[in-house]
């Protein structure tokens, strides 16, 4: 095989790797809803998420970190004096040299020799004055001469360089031809600008002006107006290291400017582009300045750069922070992250939007009619999985039991079957489901051999005892003891992983969620989940058990099951006219009041538990007593095991004291 048609493979390099896996963001919705139910908002909790990063991910805060850490890096490394020390090395190597050679010459006049060596003798400290005053020296060392000529020659193309980049490099060994192109060059642009600043330029001029000198510009512009935004950038990142610098060293340097390639017409160029580029991009920083601390000299056109990253890492700093009116990360320049930190950072970042841009596309994330976002139903079901998951794991462990496979919602079976409806939870029966889509199959003209597909309409279920349906009320505490004491974050994920339980595997029974703080009010998952922690106080218990007896009146035909979430003794109670009184310690009518709503729904047949967080013996005390009135059950759990604790209590009420599996119900 010829060598010209072997492939070659390397590193992707440009863009998402292609072969990269999609992005997971299972991580991102656990960590934004566990935030969410903390009490921030959505869109502060996937901002958080994106700060803090994943486990194996680097977020926004470590990206802003290592930006702060490279700028400290280029300030403390360098300094701005690396043009002035190579000018004062040239000049110390043309006055010795000519020194030499003024020794060596026997044939020169005496007097023209002491003259000379008087003038190299008695030449300016300052080496801007020392430069100029030779100017019109007449050498006799070639080697002083051409040391001499560097000098004007580095200035011309330092000069250069601080406003196009790569020309210290590109000029070096220059020939007139050379220094005249460049000069024509800064005319045609100083004329291009000019018109455009008055509105008079063509697209047609531009494109002539870059097929002429297209050469000077690696950046590719492809249009004016981008040719002026790389040419304002570099120009004004050297005014600011000038600014950056000594006066010292900037009256020096600016002294020595006129000596650049020996050409003031250069200079004079120079300074209209500046004017030019000021007037049409005055949003530039143009005055600012850096203290630069470091040994590494740097010429005007390196130091030019570095003040240009300078510049580039305060606006990637920016917007890392995503703190201006809205910010999203796919404002993010990942070419200049991976010019600055790497192609690692870069993927990074662009990884971090992809989860922003797909918690938002994905359906996780929905924006209400106030323009807030809110958890989207499919993000609450997404995460009432995982809880119910964790939840069917602590109960196993607590009780010991095997993770078996039972009916869901059934009660004992009879023998028949019927067809399956939307929303049963029996058993299918698989002999009659295999038979009815066989004997489909062949009044269809199929053959069964070679291949069987179920419908809908083939399903049977086994057909059970008649079970009663529950309604349940589950009413949580949400005075601000509960967000203090570390127990609200719990109690919502108690909430949302009973809320997944009975909507998807006992969809016949009802479930109301209930908050009672110095009001109850009922309230749906989404609402609980992303309800802010309140510094109000009240524990008004009697307003929650009347928004419970009101449910369980709307459904009568079902078994009221109430399942109490508190920390704390009533404290507050609901007046006639719908105002909230309340007292701490507890007002005996408070207690007089909500016992008597309790006793009216135990007349009414309900099945309570009460589920004590802390140990106050008053609390405990309390709850003992309000449980015997109504034969109910209290649970003390630790606030790590109250989800496993109330979906337990549920399932035994369900399943009225039958054993019950913790793995069928809980997929």
């Amino acid at each position: 095989m010829s060598v010209h048609n072997r492939s070659r493979y390397s590193r992707y390099r440009g863009g998402p790797d292609p072969l990269a896996p999609p992005v997971d963001l299972a991580e991102a919705l656990d960590a934004v809803a566990e935030d969410v139910m903390a009490g921030y908002s959505p869109r502060h909790a996937l901002q958080e998420f994106l700060r803090r990063g994943g486990h194996s991910r680097q977020g926004l805060d470590d990206l802003a970190g290592r930006v702060q850490q490279r700028r400290k890096d280029l300030l403390g490394r360098h300094k701005l004096d690396g043009t002035l020390n190579e000018v004062r090395k040239l000049l110390d190597t043309a006055v010795l040299e000519e020194r030499k050679q003024l020794a060596r010459d026997a044939m020169m006049d005496n007097t023209d020799r002491a003259l000379r060596e008087m003038q190299l003798q008695n030449l300016p400290r300052s080496t801007p004055a020392a430069v100029n005053e030779l100017a019109s020296y007449d050498w006799q060392s070639s080697t002083a001469r051409e040391a001499y000529e560097r000098i004007k020659d580095l200035l011309g193309r330092e000069v250069l360089d601080q406003r196009f980049a790569g020309m210290k490099q590109a000029l070096e060994n220059a020939t007139d031809e050379d220094r005249a192109a460049v000069n024509e060059m800064l005319q045609d642009l100083n004329g291009l600008l000019d018109k455009h600043r008055r509105g008079e330029d063509t697209e047609a001029e531009f494109q002539n002006f870059m097929a002429k000198h297209g050469q000077f510009f690696p950046e590719n512009p492809q249009s004016v107006e981008e040719l002026i935004d790389a040419l304002a950038q570099r120009a004004a990142a050297a005014q600011r290291m000038l600014q950056s610098m000594s006066r010292e060293q900037r009256e020096e340097l600016m002294s020595l400017s006129a000596q650049a390639f020996g050409s003031p017409e250069l200079m004079a160029q120079l300074g209209q582009l500046d004017d030019n580029l000021r007037a049409l991009r005055p949003g530039e920083d143009w005055t600012g300045s850096e203290r630069f601390e470091g040994e590494e000299g740097l010429g005007l056109g390196d130091g030019t750069g570095v003040l240009q990253d300078l510049a580039e890492l305060d606006e990637l700093s920016e917007q890392l922070s995503q703190s201006y009116n809205g910010s999203s990360l796919d404002d993010l320049d990942l070419d200049a992250l991976a010019r600055q930190l790497g192609q690692d950072a870069a993927v990074t970042a662009r990884t971090l939007a992809e989860i922003e841009r797909a918690m938002h596309d994905g359906g996780y994330l929905r924006r209400g009619a106030d323009g807030d976002l809110s958890l989207s139903p499919q993000a609450m079901r997404r995460l009432g999985r995982a809880l119910l998951r964790d939840t069917a794991k602590q109960l196993s462990s607590r009780q010991g039991r095997r993770d078996t496979r039972v009916a869901g919602a059934a009660g004992e079976q009879t023998g028949s079957s019927r067809p399956w409806e939307f929303g049963d939870a029996e058993p299918w029966d698989v002999t009659r489901t295999i038979t009815n889509a066989i004997r489909r199959t062949i009044a269809d003209g199929g053959d069964p051999g070679t291949g069987l597909r179920l419908a809908p309409d083939d399903i049977e279920v086994a057909e059970t005892e008649a079970r009663t349906q529950a309604a349940v009320v589950l009413l949580v505490d949400v005075s601000f003891s509960m967000a203090a004491q570390g127990r609200w974050v719990p109690m919502k994920r108690t909430a949302l992983a009973l809320h997944h339980l009975i909507t998807t595997r006992f969809r016949g029974d009802r479930l109301q969620l209930i908050t009672f703080g110095r009001y109850a009010q009922t309230m749906d998952i989404g609402e609980l989940t992303a309800l802010p922690a309140f510094r109000d106080k009240g524990t008004n218990l009697h307003h929650g058990l009347l928004l419970a007896g009101r449910f369980f009146r709307k459904h009568p035909s079902m078994q009221p099951v109430l399942l109490v979430v508190t920390d704390g003794e009533p404290t507050a109670h609901l007046l006639p006219d719908g105002e909230t009184w309340f007292d701490y310690p507890p007002d005996p009518e408070t207690i007089r009041i909500t016992v008597a709503e309790l006793d009216r729904l135990g007349r009414a047949g309900t099945q309570v538990t009460f589920f004590r967080l802390g140990d106050h013996p008053g609390l405990e005390r309390f709850i003992q007593r309000m449980a015997r009135r109504v034969n109910g059950r209290v649970v003390a759990p630790d606030v790590g095991d109250l989800g496993a604790a109330v979906v337990g209590e549920y399932l035994r009420a369900h399943f009225r004291g039958r054993p019950y599996g913790d793995a069928e119900w809980a997929r």
